[in-house]
Formats: structure tokens, sequence, C-alpha cells
């Protein structure tokens, strides 16, 4: 690959980026990326958000510290141990982590961009990363996005210093792009998806192959092999749970038939994961450079990274479901290529557009999270309800168990409610004085970590407080007592229009009914 054998800046400065004009020194992008992740940490410790579900499940997680979990690898519960063990457990320290590992990918955008485009495209680069929408939302929560882009981030950065070196360096190199995409599987296993994408990126580019020589293929998969093998092992010595959640999530044989509404639901996310202008261009210009075989070596090499992730999951979305941000994995290279264009095409209208457009949005969000207020004032309290009310409906359950006397257990239905109150009520449940915390099982056997690390059994079941989550399967969760009594509605107010509520019951005698061994469901009382 001759153009990535020698470091050469093929793009044309951008009138208007100043930053972009002086070649952005690392001071200058130090100083953007500084300030905008400030911005956001300062956000998560002003805001009265709290974390919703899987935040919480992530956290309980974090207490106990593994190799694995049953629906995630480990990734996200051990920068939520670090975080917690330096601050303590409230909600910003459970979330200090997401906008530091997306600082850092944008860091290591710029200097992967920089090598390849020169400093116009990579100070573009790292603008365009940092105020993509997904980015944005993703710097709020804790979730597995934000380590799989950093550790992605990793992986691009050694590739391209991979495709500039030769002799034993070239060895050193390999080996920590193999480290860097086994830390990204710890992430996420959608780090598939840029392995792919390497392996397109072969199969297109004589270059790209005869990099591959054996002592650099043994380097990287060698360390790629020694950061994920743990994992692995604990997979198998846990029924490969990790794996075979994340199989069902990305299951093509769900019956639903070809339906193109689901695909333009999909396509229109991306507008909105990766900002509107960014996704045009990154479609469009791929489409049309590539027809008309106008791509450049860089262009094509970044185009194969973000190619599978988008093709795979759109793909899968014709046939069955798929979140907007399964694809975010693609958006690590496209923010790289689409700076590139829109610097080397002079399209300094178009590219001061996306920027002011996603640095309003950008800016929103963080007013959005700092006072929610501003949100429901503005209509879009509903894009925030999942991170409200979970502490009032924990303290309403927590108040009736108060009050039944002899409970041996307090049984939810629902393992976002677990995960919550998990949470929540985490100085209640270290009081020997209450009933433990646990889950009832709909199923023959255990559909997330809740069930298979605090299932409800007759051991436990001599007098629970039942918790049925919007009063969703209340009937069959009583049914498998002996006695239930004393139901109750509680609710809790999320805003002006909305409320969360749960059915509580006293359960005495716990005695599941038989499961059908076919679908794993209870069978009619």
């Amino acid at each position: 690959m001759d153009s990535l054998a020698h470091p050469r800046s093929v793009l044309l400065p951008v009138q208007g980026l100043s930053s972009a004009r002086t070649g952005a020194p690392w001071r200058s992008v130090l100083m953007v990326v500084a300030g905008l992740t400030l911005a956001r940490i300062a956000a998560l410790f002003l805001t009265p958000l709290q974390l919703y579900p899987d935040e919480a499940q992530y956290w309980l997680w974090s207490r106990t510290l593994d190799w694995g979990y049953y629906s995630k690898p480990p990734m996200i519960a051990w920068a939520i141990w670090a975080t917690t063990a330096l601050g303590g457990n409230a909600e910003p320290w459970v979330r200090l982590s997401a906008p530091l590992f997306h600082a850092g990918a944008a860091l290591a955008i710029f200097a992967a961009a920089r090598r390849l485009y020169g400093p116009s495209a990579a100070f573009t680069a790292c603008v365009l990363y940092l105020l993509m929408p997904g980015v944005a939302l993703s710097s709020a929560v804790i979730a597995t996005d934000a380590p799989l882009l950093f550790c992605l981030s990793l992986a691009l950065m050694a590739y391209v210093e991979l495709l500039r070196t030769d002799g034993a360096r070239r060895i050193r190199i390999a080996a920590m792009l193999g480290a860097a995409i086994g830390l990204a599987f710890l992430s996420k296993y959608a780090a598939l998806y840029f392995a792919l994408g390497l392996g397109l990126h072969a199969a297109v580019s004589p270059s790209a192959r005869s990099i591959w020589r054996p002592a650099a293929l043994a380097a990287a998969l060698g360390a790629f092999a020694i950061v994920l093998a743990p994992n692995l092992l604990w997979n198998a010595a846990h029924g490969f749970a990790t794996i075979q959640h994340t199989a069902s999530n990305a299951d093509w044989s769900e019956e639903h038939g070809l339906d193109p509404r689901r695909l333009l639901a999909f396509l229109g996310g991306q507008f909105g994961v990766f900002g509107p202008i960014p996704f045009a261009v990154l479609v469009g210009g791929g489409m049309v450079l590539a027809v008309r075989r106008r791509l450049a070596e860089e262009d094509a090499l970044l185009l194969c990274l973000a190619a599978p992730a988008l093709a795979i999951v759109t793909a899968q979305t014709l046939v069955s479901r798929a979140n907007a941000n399964w694809a975010a994995a693609a958006y690590v290279p496209g923010s790289i290529v689409v700076a590139a264009w829109l610097v080397r095409w002079r399209a300094q209208r178009w590219l001061l557009a996306a920027i002011g457009l996603q640095a309003v949005v950008a800016a929103l969000f963080v007013v959005w999270v700092a006072a929610p207020a501003t949100a429901e004032a503005m209509g879009v309290a509903n894009s925030f309800k999942r991170a409200k009310g979970w502490a009032e409906m924990t303290d309403a359950v927590v108040a009736r168990a108060e009050r039944e006397p002899g409970l041996t257990a307090v049984a939810v239905n629902n393992r976002f409610l677990f995960n919550v109150m998990a949470y929540y009520g985490r100085d209640v449940w270290r009081d020997r004085r209450m009933p433990p915390l646990v889950m009832w099982l709909r199923t023959t056997g255990p559909q997330n970590q809740a069930e298979m690390d605090a299932p409800l059994t007759p051991a436990r079941g001599a007098r629970v407080l039942g918790v049925a989550m919007e009063g969703v399967y209340a009937d069959e969760m009583a049914a498998d007592f002996a006695r239930a009594t004393g139901r109750e509605i509680v609710s809790v107010r999320l805003d002006r229009k909305r409320k969360r509520k749960a059915e509580l019951f006293v359960g005495e005698g716990f005695r599941p009914r038989p499961r059908d061994p076919v679908t794993g469901l209870p069978t009619p009382p």
C-alpha cells in the first residue's frame, strides 16, 4: 500500500478552522477534548437523573469482579469498580469513566487521522467524533459502547502505525494491535466487526496483506489470545452464557418476515447516532467514490473497517431487529474518513454546518442532563424517563417490607427493577434484619444475571413480599404461592405526564408450578 507506506498529507486545509490551519498541534486538540469532557463531567455531578436499570446492573456486577458476566464481557464492571473505588457509589462516580473513555477515543482518532491524512483532517475528525449525538448520549451514561469505542480507537491507531512500519518494530506494533482488539472484545463482542474489517482490508489490498508475515501475524494473534483467554475460560465454566446471550441478540431466525419499515427506522437512527450530515457523507460519498474508483488507499482502509458493522446490522434489521447503537463501531473509522473528505473537497459550508449542528445538540444534551427540567420544558422529557423514579420506587417497596412481619424475601419479577432496587437499596439489603432481595423466575432456567445469582427458591419462599413491575405477570407470580394477600398498587411520578407503577402482594408457601418442558413457561394454575 504505497500511499500508506510513507507519511504524507493528501488534504488541503479548510479556511475558517484556525486550529486546523495552524497544524492542529496536540495542545490545541487537548484543549478541545478537555473542555468538552469537563463540561460533560460537570453535568454528571449536577444531574438529578438516576441510574437506569442497565447502569445499575453494571454497578452490581462491579461489586464482584470477574472475567465475565451473564450478558456482557467484564470491562464495564472493571471501569465502574475503578471509579467508585475512587469516589464512592453515587451516580456520577458510577458514570465517570464514560466521558473519559470518549476523550481517550477522540485523542486516538486524532493520532490515527494525522498519520493518514495530516493535521487538518485529524483536527476535524476529533471534533466530529466528540460531537457525535451518539457520543453525547454515551458520555452521560455508563454502558459498553464507551469502552468499546475507546479500545477500537486504540486498535485503529495501532493498525495505521503497523501499515507504516517495518522491521522488528512491526512485531511490537502487531502485538499492540492484537492486545487492543482483545481489550475491545472484553468491552463488547461487537469488536468482531473491526476484526472482520481487517480481513476485508487484507482481501482488497495487496499491500495490507504484505504486512501479515508469519511473525507479525503470530504476535497479533498471540497478544489477542492472551488478553481474551480469561474471558473465554469464564464462558466455558458458565455454559458460554455471555456468548449465547450475544448470539441471541443477533438472532436472524425470528419469524418477523422482511420488513422495510425496520430498515428505514434503523437507517434513520444512524442519522441520529452519527449525525445527519456525517452519515449522509459517509454513505453517499463512499458509494460515489467507489463507483467512480476515486477512493484513495486511506479511504479504502477506513471504509473496510466501517463496512462490516453497518452492512451486517443493516441486514439483520431487515429480518429481525437491531438497536441504533449496534453499528456504533463503524463510526470510529467513519469519523476520520468523513472529516478527510469534507476537508479534501473544500466543503467548508457543509463542514461548518455539521460541526455547528452537532455542537448545538451536544450543548443541549449537557444542559438537559444537568437540568432535566429544561428537557421537560422543551418537550423531550420522554427521553429521560428511564433515569427517573427508581429510588422512589425502591423506597416504596422497602417501606412495605418494613411493615410486614416475618418476611423471608422480597421477590421481584423484573430484572430492571431488581437491578435498581439492588443499587438504591444497597444500604437496606446489608441490614441483617431485612429479608434478601431475590428474583422470581418465570421460566425454567435463568434468563439474566439476577435470576442466575439470586433466584427465589422454596427455602426462601415461606413469606415473601412479591413485586410485579407495572403489574405484568402479577397473577402468574401469585399463582406460584399457596396463598397471596394484601395486593397493593404503588406508583411514582416521573414527570407531569408519566408515572411508574408496581403491584405488591404478600405470598406465602412458595411452590412454583411445573413449567412447560418446551416453552419453559408456567403451566396454567
